[in-house]
């Protein structure tokens, strides 16, 4: 098995050779050094126009790599999930015309949500220029934008009023009927929706859900969650709402 260093070269310098492909970088927990040593591999490759899925698929390295698109579409337009020298590799497919044009909007404060697998709160379409700030960049150039001024007003309100809407929907329509499973999936994703209106109100970028909670200080939903009974629902929601209120007002 390859050194780290040596395996990061080794990937990094087969991504970029791809046709179309103009820069590669390295995010997750390995960008930002708080990796495990059992930690994925993320790789995004950024291309200008034409990227072909097969072009990957025919380097041979074992696993899945989905078409352009394949993850949902969106800013998240697809990728790949490897085995490399004994390693798990996620690769990501990173559109420049699409990163660019993110970027223009969320300097402008402009931003769209954008529904994908395995988050509770979705996505908002800054998520690739969170990972411009936030990845170290193997091949090519890219920027390294600051969290744009615009996007620290617009994006709060836009967050909060997801979450706020979404608890008194629960409150109204599952929680007096003792629906618990509807309920708790409410909270779940209200305080998530809280802690991105955290974040963004702070000037902190955000590329996933893993810590989003702990990072915006609103671990104490967890107690609300574990407390949850058929007849405590509408106190429940209460208390959720008021734990992601306190947080998003004293962010702001």
């Amino acid at each position: 098995m390859l050194e780290e260093a040596e395996f990061e070269t080794h990937v990094a310098d087969r991504l970029a050779g791809l046709p179309g492909v103009q820069a590669v970088s390295l995010g997750g927990s390995r960008a930002q050094g708080t990796h495990r040593t059992d930690s994925d591999w993320d790789f995004a490759i950024y291309y200008r126009g034409r990227f072909d899925p097969q072009d990957l698929r025919d380097v041979g390295w074992p696993g899945e790599v989905s078409e352009l698109g394949g993850w949902g579409g969106g800013v998240f337009n697809g990728g790949a999930w490897l085995r490399i020298d004994g390693r798990h590799v996620d690769v990501h497919y990173r559109d420049l015309d699409s990163v660019e044009h993110e970027l223009a909007e969320a300097r402008a404060g402009r931003f769209e949500w954008q529904p994908l697998m395995f988050h509770l709160a979705g996505i908002p379409s800054y998520l690739v220029v969170a990972e411009l700030a936030i990845n170290r960049v193997l091949h090519g150039e890219l920027p390294c934008p600051e969290y744009p001024d615009a996007l620290r007003k617009a994006a709060p309100p836009v967050w909060w009023g997801q979450s706020s809407l979404g608890l008194a929907y629960a409150r109204a329509n599952h929680a007096p009927y003792g629906r618990l499973t509807e309920t708790a999936g409410a909270i779940a994703q209200a305080a998530c929706q809280a802690a991105h209106a955290v974040l963004a109100a702070r000037g902190e970028w955000v590329t996933n859900e893993k810590r989003l909670l702990t990072r915006a200080g609103l671990r104490d939903v967890d107690r609300v969650i574990a407390g949850l009974t058929a007849e405590s629902l509408i106190a429940a929601v209460d208390e959720a709402h008021a734990l992601c209120d306190a947080a998003v007002s004293e962010a702001e």
